[in-house]
């Protein structure tokens, strides 16, 4: 290396691939580049990781090795504590810059990396941050937010390095699970973490399965299928966001060159993912704005509601699906073997919990979060604490378990599936067992009479929502997290000339996110 010849270290976080990645094309300009990812064991000891993760993880690195590979680069993985690695590299290289793309994650690697921000200043070190998915650091308003996620949206993909020179730097073994403290998971199911598959999936889902994503996203019999499926890789960085949005930019196009009826249901499916796809960088902004969402109630008159009433045999009733509740135990089981379910069967797995249960969000949100693949935790949180009811600004809405049962799996298909004691069960008994006249094998009684703990848990939910103050702490939080694409100055909870408040200022409704 020639003397005073900075290394530009490329810190790959949840950004896993070369595509589309403004930090390698940045960075490979600035001189000669180490691609580095950091496996931090004290982050996988957290409550919220799990085997299905890590096992996604190792296929995605695989990828971007390869990736890196076909660059004439090599992928250097560090194993150990983040400051420790950079310290290291350090001694053996004259001059360091950092180059990441910002992270909006866990409470744990929000404060690594406000650690390591005090490293580098104390260092001299320079850390060139870029922004991700259009979240923004530091944003002072949420007005007109969703209008400036379009413009970053619809800027061009970002090319590959043309002429990348990299710098040789030996890695450490990557541990198996199993060093780790990583206890298997009962997954069985798995979705291949590399870059080849995300693409294959989403080409998948742009010319046969997406047709009808809009009618069919809501049930878990046809949600497996007819949704996109890529919300691990999102999570993980291995395709992006803006991929994905360009993607259906072209399949739009193309409908105007086929036939009128070999279009039917693709502009509506295509519309309403790539609202989703806006919603998911929204959630992850809430986080970034607001980072206490993961531990802590939103809205603050509803500490203590929940806390002093938690009932570990329930907590366990539900965790193993066994609940007495035929689409909430199938829902659970299937999650458990898969990694995934759709967002309506999680947000009714959230709040028969959090409602029927009356347990405690932030041990029911751990869980979800370890057997999810796809975890996002400001996706997770922020849809966690709307379906708790503790935002404060979104309405309330209880899942009635043995409704959303009929509505969406009327002939018991999900149910029967998961559940093989219901296997021979009358489809007019399938989400109610407990009223067939003959005794039931090994399917277990209702924990809860569902009507009386769903009014009760009502009744409890708004007693608060009335308390003296709390529209004014309401006010507030839609000011820093409601999206819109107008300002609320002076909008919020004013009737209009009819009398009816603003819908948009008084609650916001719950959306769909099943990507």
């Amino acid at each position: 290396m020639e003397k005073n010849q900075v290394t530009n270290v490329v810190w790959f976080k949840r950004d896993l691939r070369s595509h589309d990645n403004l930090v390698l094309l940045n960075a490979s300009k600035n001189g000669p580049i180490l691609p580095l990812y950091i496996l931090e064991p004290e982050l996988w000891s957290q409550g919220d990781m799990s085997y299905r993760q890590y096992t996604f993880l190792m296929d995605s690195l695989g990828s971007l090795e390869k990736q890196l590979s076909s660059l004439n680069l090599d992928l250097v993985i560090k194993v150990g504590n983040a400051i420790d690695v950079f310290d290291s590299l350090k001694q053996k290289h004259i001059s360091l810059e950092i180059w990441s793309y910002q992270e909006t994650w866990n409470n744990w690697t929000f404060r690594r990396d406000l650690a390591v921000k005090k490293w580098v200043n104390r260092n001299n070190i320079n850390w060139r941050e870029y922004p991700r998915n259009g979240v923004v650091r530091g944003l002072k308003t949420r007005d007109f937010w969703a209008s400036q996620w379009y413009k970053e949206m619809k800027k061009p993909l970002v090319e590959l390095p043309k002429s990348a020179v990299g710098i040789y730097e030996p890695s450490d073994q990557l541990p198996s699970a199993k060093a780790l403290g990583i206890e298997y998971d009962g997954i069985y199911e798995f979705q291949n973490g590399s870059r080849i598959e995300a693409e294959k999936i989403l080409n998948d889902f742009l010319s046969v399965r997406g047709r009808n994503y809009n009618k069919e996203m809501s049930s878990p019999v046809t949600a497996f299928n007819s949704c996109s499926r890529l919300s691990p890789y999102l999570a993980f960085g291995v395709i992006s966001i803006r991929e994905v949005y360009k993607a259906i930019e072209r399949k739009k196009m193309s409908l105007n060159e086929i036939e009128p009826s070999s279009r039917s249901g693709w502009g509506r499916s295509l519309k309403s993912y790539a609202s989703r796809l806006r919603w998911h960088c929204h959630f992850i902004q809430k986080l970034e704005d607001e980072p206490r969402i993961e531990t802590e109630n939103l809205h603050p008159s509803f500490d203590g509601i929940r806390e002093p009433f938690f009932d570990l045999n329930l907590f366990e009733a539900w965790k193993s699906g066994n609940t007495g509740y035929p689409m909430v135990d199938a829902c659970m089981k299937a999650l458990i073997a898969t990694g995934w379910i759709n967002f309506r069967m999680r947000a009714m797995l959230t709040s028969f919990a959090s409602y029927h249960l009356w347990l405690h969000w932030r041990e029911t949100s751990l869980w979800l979060a370890r057997l999810f693949t796809d975890y996002e935790p400001g996706i997770h949180y922020s849809q966690i604490q709307m379906q708790s009811g503790t935002t404060g600004i979104n309405s309330v809405r209880i899942y009635n378990p043995i409704k959303q049962g009929f509505d969406h799996d009327p002939n018991g298909e999900f149910v029967k599936s998961w559940l093989p004691s219901l296997g021979t069960m009358p489809k007019e008994y399938i989400h109610t067992p407990w009223e067939l006249p003959e005794k039931l094998n090994g399917y277990p009684h209702p924990v809860v009479e569902e009507r009386h703990a769903r009014e009760l848990a009502a009744k409890k939910i708004y007693e608060v929502r009335k308390t003296l103050g709390f529209r004014f702490r309401a006010r507030n939080i839609y000011e820093k997290h409601g999206s819109r694409k107008r300002s609320t100055q002076n909008t919020f909870g004013k009737r209009d000339k009819f009398g009816k408040r603003d819908k948009m200022s008084s609650v916001i409704l719950q959306k769909e996110l099943p990507l």
